[in-house]
């Protein structure tokens, strides 16, 4: 037990130090390149963080483990927006850009909807079976290709939505070995928080069910936590609103899209319920642009989504 626990917190600071590095090295090359640092936390940090769910699903996928596969990601994107962002605004209120109004919030929408109509088809309309085929697969895969072109395009709004900058920048060869070092300490400091937590579980005799629902899925969501809360505390809220929004998209066009073409994905554990919540969750970040302070996600609606992430757990766990 006490070893677990050691290797528990090794890798919790493994987790933060890489948090850190990586939010120092990307926000640099940000604002070396003339990038917005949204995109950069869109792409290299959104898709970086999402590493863990992508090394689960795919090989979820290729074990003919449908349910896992999906239910990591429904799971994660419920994880990332409420509990996450719930807590980032909570630090710090996160801006809402007129960029993010016009393409990445409605974007996580689509994506989700995609999974969505895809994935429930019997169950919405009493056609076919819930599943995800490879041309579902391949259609996710060209749309996220198409929102990575539309995000890398010059937006004339970016730099006047864009935060101030006053933060150091360091040399191109020195902020990718941050943000290379970062993600490493991220997935490996991440895999060795979750294998301890669940050795500990077990040894306190906590059911599997119940490891699978609170480590599990928090486990590969980690990264996201630990990036958001130092870019909030650092006072980089776009980075870590481009990093929720841009891990939640990778996770159903890239990651979703990739399994289902390595193997249909069948869907029969994750329940209309669990899909409705990854909606809602996205909707309300649409609705937080004019609720309480307009373009904002402030401290109450913060506190609004981690009301909202905990009545769920509360109905999952009563639901086992």
């Amino acid at each position: 037990m006490i070893i677990n626990i050691l290797i528990l917190l090794a890798g919790l600071l493994l987790i933060l130090l890489g948090a850190n590095y990586l939010v120092e090295g990307s926000s640099s090359i940000a604002r070396k390149s003339g990038i917005s640092e949204f995109v950069i936390g869109l792409t290299i940090v959104g898709i970086g963080t999402s590493t863990p769910e992508m090394v689960v699903s795919f090989m979820s996928s290729y074990m003919g483990k449908s349910d896992m596969a999906i239910g990591n990601i429904v799971g994660s994107n419920i994880f990332n927006t409420m509990l996450i962002l719930g807590i980032t605004a909570v630090i710090t209120p996160l801006k809402i850009t007129r960029a993010n109004l016009r393409r990445d919030i409605p974007m996580n929408i689509i994506a989700t909807m995609l999974l969505i109509l895809f994935g429930l088809n019997h169950s919405i309309f009493g056609v076919g079976n819930n599943s995800i085929s490879r041309i579902d697969g391949a259609l996710l895969l060209l749309l996220f290709a198409y929102y990575l072109f539309i995000s890398f395009r010059k937006d004339p709004s970016a730099n006047a939505d864009d935060e101030q900058d006053t933060q150091k920048i360091y040399s191109s060869g020195l902020s990718a070995i941050m943000i290379i070092g970062g993600l490493a300490g991220l997935i490996f400091g991440g895999r060795l928080f979750v294998n301890s937590g669940v050795a500990i579980a077990k040894e306190c005799g906590v059911s599997d069910a119940f490891i699978a629902i609170t480590l599990m899925a928090g486990g590969t969501s980690f990264p996201e936590l630990a990036t958001c809360v130092i870019a909030a505390l650092k006072k980089r809220g776009q980075l870590a609103l481009g990093n929720i929004l841009g891990s939640n998209v990778s996770n159903i066009l890239l990651i979703i899209g990739g399994s289902a073409l390595i193997r249909p994905l069948h869907i029969s554990g994750v329940t209309p319920v669990d899909m409705g919540v990854m909606l809602l969750s996205a909707i309300f970040l649409l609705s937080c642009s004019y609720l309480f302070q307009k373009k904002k996600l402030d401290k109450i609606e913060g506190g609004i989504l981690l009301v909202m992430w905990i009545a769920y757990m509360t109905w999952l766990i009563m639901s086992i």
